[in-house]
């Protein structure tokens, strides 16, 4: 099974799920998320085993968070086609996508995967500059992932209906 599979049916993501997913306010509310776990790992510094709280809280929200907001009015924002493009993205293997997006968004998670090894170090030694290098660059790759899945969301969308064999012009 691949992971985003893996992902994707632990959260079950249901078709009304998906819609409220769609809301900006889930996404943008998502994005954040990385930087605040490695900040509730890291509280086992100051607060010991109570950190196990602020690090329950994060894994809570990142499981609720699809379900916390209304469908949007519109999927017009950003936002919404990031969420609609990676619809698009999970169910690549039932229905194709196009190829020169397959390859981007697979060379942009493992970008966005890389990150997460300085981030543990950092976590595992204390150290500062890993951790927040590694939060950001998994951060940064993830949203430059997230216009990826905007864009095939346009490309499919927009994309014109193939012909049917009995249609050409002679």
């Amino acid at each position: 099974m691949r992971i985003d599979k893996a992902i994707e049916s632990s959260m079950m993501m249901s078709d009304a799920t998906w819609a409220r997913h769609a809301s900006p306010w889930s996404f943008w509310t998502r994005v954040p998320i990385m930087v605040l776990f490695a900040l509730a790992i890291w509280s086992r510094v100051w607060i010991g085993w109570w950190s196990l709280v602020p690090i329950g809280l994060v894994i809570a929200w990142t499981l609720v968070n699809p379900r916390a907001f209304s469908p949007p009015a519109s999927l017009d924002s950003w936002a919404s086609r990031v969420v609609l493009g990676e619809r698009y993205w999970l169910a690549r293997k039932a229905t194709p996508i196009p190829s020169h997006h397959a390859t981007a968004a697979m060379i942009l998670s493992v970008l966005s995967g890389l990150p997460v090894i300085p981030m543990a170090y950092g976590l595992w030694v204390l150290d500062p500059w890993a951790t927040f290098a590694g939060a950001m660059l998994a951060s940064v790759f993830k949203l430059w992932f997230g216009d990826r899945m905007a864009w095939l969301y346009a490309d499919i969308t927009q994309r014109p209906e193939p012909e049917q064999p009995g249609d050409q012009q002679t």
